[in-house]
């Protein structure tokens, strides 16, 4: 009897993935972000204090961007930005100040590109240095401790006069120029369909360039292996080291990181208020605790681990302050308010302190989450990720790519 071959029937190809269509409007509305952005100074026109809410927003949102990166996406908790803020905007008022403008106040006479790096620099550095207590500690204990650095800041600030002018008078930070053009106001002014580009137009312009370099260095980083390095390690620490990973050198890059991206906030902080001045107590002004908890709001508004959130957080953080500021100013907003009252400080800390309050109870994703889920309703996919169990995905913050 011979053989006979039996064809077994094939088993059916699973489908190929659909070719992803681009989404055109995420592209069109990316593009008319871009273009406002581009002319904001033109559509303020002389109203400049408009421009320079805007400016405040983009300098929240570098610090930011840099918080969310150690805390969203390396897992380490740090309340030191407003250390790192006044060692950028000393640094690079001491790098490029003029030697000879004083004899009370140390400068190097640098170029002030170099000093904006030598500021990001040196902030990395001193992250560098507290990087063997960020190895160690983790959570509120890290927390604690970099909270020391608020405190060390401050007394730096009122002893090192020679460097930061001290509290009473300050020193003005020097005047940035690139390739020989100063971001001041100039006789004559261009103009730009009708509007002069002065000192704030040209400030706005260089915000938005460093804006636009940390958020897309900030993205090239969690996308990469390093970023995949710091989940790993905020995950899992013991299942990390399995892996190979370096836990207390992720640690301290994360913190060296964060570090560098708040001395350049620092650095646009003494540019936007023309003025290098530390704090007078702990509690109250530009480098004080209270910038600690406004930092630790955007993130968690925007959603621990999201660059675009930080953006985001910054704008209902920074943004609602300086613009009730700004209506108290122009147009008399609580006139009426007597001391203890409601003021525009008081009324902006309100808000976002009830934001915060709303994503821990409601939405622990923040503002990326809400977009997500926005953005997935606009495409309306065919199939909803879940796991073997049934249950959905729970969201996430890591802005991974697409797999």
């Amino acid at each position: 009897m011979s053989d006979t071959l039996v064809a077994s029937p094939r088993a059916p190809l699973p489908p190929m993935p659909a070719r992803r269509r681009r989404n055109w409007l995420k592209i069109v509305a990316t593009l008319l972000l871009f273009v406002l952005l581009l002319l904001l100074p033109i559509i303020t026109g002389t109203g400049v204090a408009y421009l320079k809410v805007a400016q405040y927003v983009l300098i929240g949102a570098v610090g930011g961007i840099g918080l969310t990166l150690l805390v969203g996406q390396a897992g380490q908790l740090s309340l030191a930005h407003p250390f790192f803020l006044l060692v950028g905007a000393v640094s690079y008022a001491v790098i490029a100040g003029d030697p000879e403008e004083s004899d009370d106040l140390v400068g190097l006479g640098l170029p002030p590109l170099v000093a904006v790096i030598g500021a990001v620099v040196i902030c990395g550095l001193i992250g560098l240095a507290f990087a063997p207590v960020a190895g160690r500690l983790r959570g509120i204990y890290l927390g604690v401790a970099s909270l020391s650095l608020v405190f060390l800041g401050l007394w730096l600030g009122q002893s090192l006069e020679m460097f930061t002018g001290g509290t009473s008078t300050g020193r003005t930070p020097p005047t940035f120029e690139l390739f020989g053009f100063p971001f001041s106001n100039a006789d004559p002014s261009p103009t730009l369909f009708g509007v002069a580009i002065e000192k704030e137009q040209r400030l706005w312009y260089l915000f938005l360039a460093l804006a636009f370099i940390a958020y897309f260095l900030a993205r090239g980083a969690v996308n990469s292996r390093v970023g995949r390095s710091w989940r790993a390690v905020r995950d899992n620490e013991a299942a990390a080291t399995a892996m190979g990973v370096d836990v207390r050198r992720v640690k301290a890059g994360a913190f060296v990181v964060s570090s560098a991206f708040a001395g350049l906030a620092g650095v646009m902080t003494a540019l936007w208020l023309d003025l290098v001045k530390p704090d007078e107590n702990e509690f109250t002004g530009t480098y004080s605790l209270a910038v600690s908890i406004a930092y630790l709001a955007i993130v968690i508004i925007g959603g621990l681990g999201s660059v675009p959130g930080a953006v985001v957080g910054s704008i209902v953080v920074y943004g609602l302050e300086k613009f009730f500021r700004l209506g108290a100013t122009e147009f008399g907003w609580f006139a009426e308010a007597e001391f203890g009252g409601i003021n525009a400080v008081v009324l902006s800390a309100f808000i976002y302190g009830a934001a915060v309050v709303l994503v821990v109870l409601f939405e622990p994703g923040g503002a990326a989450a809400i977009g997500r889920r926005l953005a997935a309703r606009m495409r309306r996919p065919a199939a909803v990720a879940s796991v073997p169990n049934g249950r959905p995905t729970p969201e996430r913050n890591d802005d991974d790519p697409p797999a």
